[in-house]
């Protein structure tokens, strides 16, 4: 039940975010955002810019299948940016942390935030019908269960 009604909070989430977001083309953001982006992701492939509040958001891929999302003031500055990654693909630490203190459990997705130059790690473990979603420093201290 609790499960049910995380998944409908997001969902309304998703969607007031959908009706506040405005869609841009890139020649609609600033050229010092545009410049930032490129040069922070030179390889970005399939972008989507939107403008959420006072912040411009991208999504985009590099490669086939790593997906990403970048959040950038307006001044530029890159704040926060999150990547779909493997779960070969995390620290020793956090899967060490999840094998011990969540036995039975296993991860059924991630992604890698990355923000003022701190790495923090989103999972999503199950166990048959038990799902949870935690957050993990690069170190595999479980910052919010």
């Amino acid at each position: 039940m609790k499960t049910k009604a995380i998944k409908l909070m997001i969902v309304t989430l998703l969607f007031s975010g959908v009706m506040f977001a405005q869609d841009l083309s890139s020649n609609q953001v600033p050229s010092v955002v545009f410049n930032t982006f490129k040069k922070e992701f030179p390889k970005a492939n399939d972008v989507e810019w939107e403008m959420k509040g006072d912040r411009y958001n991208v999504e985009f891929e590099i490669g086939w299948f790593s997906d990403y999302e970048a959040w950038f003031k307006k001044s530029g500055e890159l704040i926060r940016y999150e990547m779909d990654i493997s779960k070969k693909d995390l620290p020793d630490a956090v899967r060490q942390s999840i094998k011990e203190q969540y036995k039975g459990y296993h991860v059924d997705d991630a992604t890698k935030i990355v923000e003022n130059n701190v790495e923090t790690y989103a999972v999503e473990i199950e166990k048959g019908n038990d799902e949870r979603d935690l957050i993990f420093s690069i170190n595999g201290e479980q910052i919010k269960p």
